[in-house]
């Protein structure tokens, strides 16, 4: 044990018998010391076993009592006990009542000295003890074999109660530090659980704000793609009646075309909201919603398009024919704001691994790194993040006057 270290760091064995240590070396002095008197045969044997009991009262208060900071030092503890143990034993030679002192010398033994001197300082308060129990038996010839019998039945059992007792500080002092460690791993998972608590409530609320940025462009994408597209064909088809205004077939034409345009926008625009499936594709199967697509806005702009499908048609998720649907939708709507064409192909591939949609036209095409705007630049925009939201790729292929090729492809 380190000399540096507290005493109320000892270990609690050394403690009880520290307690009794303070009080049995006074008492046993003051009782033994006052029946010298009675039991000498001489002043001056009297005078000596006073003075030794003196001496013994003044070495404890000193290097013990007074000093519980002493008591963890073990080199200092071993004068202290040797000390103590050779007035101990000249009072028992001396007057061997003194025997009555060898309880306080087992508690000294057992709470200034570490192991393994505890033993030896054992055997020693035994030996004095058996010397006291055997001072009637002369220490000559066969007597001294009584000796050595009645101080080894005084040390065995001391000895062995020694090796129990450190043995159950061993136990304590192991069960106290499971203790202490169990607290420590409880006072880690308590910050543990508060971290992940916290943790918990932040990822709740990043949550929260990715399902309203979430929410926001989709309903962002669905009027663009419904309200957007809507009203620009609305307008196209306006514009075109006011200039037809002479001619009353063409008006009327115009007409009803930004009417039904008005009322499928309407139509779509609630879905939207509801988040339902675009009427196209309610009870229709993905080839044919592109198909009644591209047949109305065929007839809407005059314009031919040619509708194919290659591949085993098979079932595809409600995500994937929703966003090559408006893929769909926005590239015809494209074409008929900017490209001029005179003729568009739209072809949907069922591959291997992934669902294809190619749209093409012939019309005047762009530059890629300049894309027209349209509803506010949001066209592309829109298409590639419906795309890309499911895994999917986007590609765009265009040159000035050479028509351009939208490209679409989601996993299967």
């Amino acid at each position: 044990m380190p000399n540096a270290m507290p005493w109320e760091a000892v270990d609690p064995g050394t403690l009880r018998w520290a307690r009794w240590a303070n009080l049995a070396p006074y008492a046993l002095l003051a009782i033994l010391g006052g029946f010298s008197p009675l039991l000498t045969d001489s002043t001056a044997e009297t005078r000596m076993v006073l003075g030794l009991c003196l001496l013994a009262a003044v070495w404890v208060f000193c290097l013990y009592t007074i000093r519980p900071a002493w008591r963890v030092r073990p080199v200092l503890m071993a004068v202290f006990f040797v000390g103590f143990y050779a007035i101990l034993l000249m009072l028992v030679l001396i007057a061997p009542w003194f025997g009555f002192l060898t309880p306080a010398g087992y508690f000294f033994a057992f709470s200034v000295l570490r192991w393994p001197w505890r033993i030896p300082g054992v055997f020693a308060v035994a030996v004095s003890a058996g010397i006291a129990q055997a001072s009637g038996i002369a220490f000559s010839g066969a007597e001294i074999g009584w000796y050595a019998a009645i101080i080894l039945i005084n040390a065995v059992p001391m000895c062995a109660f020694a090796w129990i007792d450190w043995h159950s500080d061993l136990e304590q002092g192991e069960r106290a530090r499971a203790l202490v460690a169990l607290s420590e791993a409880n006072r880690r998972l308590e910050a543990t659980l508060a971290e992940n608590a916290a943790l918990h409530e932040r990822l709740l609320t990043q949550a929260r704000h990715a399902g309203v940025h979430d929410e926001r462009q989709r309903m962002a994408g669905e009027i663009h793609d419904t309200l957007a597209q809507g009203l620009t064909g609305i307008i196209t088809q306006l514009q075109a009646a006011e200039q037809a205004a002479v001619e009353p077939d063409r008006w009327r034409r115009h007409l009803a075309a930004a009417t039904d345009l008005a009322r499928e926008s309407l139509r779509e625009a609630r879905r939207s909201v509801h988040a339902l499936r675009p009427e196209p594709l309610r009870g229709a199967r993905l080839a044919d919603a592109l198909a009644g697509v591209a047949e109305q806005w065929s007839a809407r702009h005059g314009i031919p398009v040619e509708v194919t499908t290659t591949g085993d048609e098979r079932p595809t998720s409600p995500e994937a024919e929703l966003a090559l649907l408006r893929t769909a939708q926005e590239a015809l709507a494209n074409v008929a704001a900017h490209a001029g064409a005179r003729r568009v192909g739209l072809t949907l591939s069922y591959l291997d691994g992934s669902v294809a949609l190619d749209v093409r036209d012939d019309g005047c095409g762009f530059d890629p790194a300049r894309p027209p705007v349209s509803a506010g630049g949001y066209g592309l925009l829109a298409m590639r993040q419906r795309i890309e939201g499911l895994s999917g790729t986007l590609q765009v292929e265009s040159e000035p006057a050479a028509g351009t090729a939208i490209s679409a492809a989601v996993p299967a």
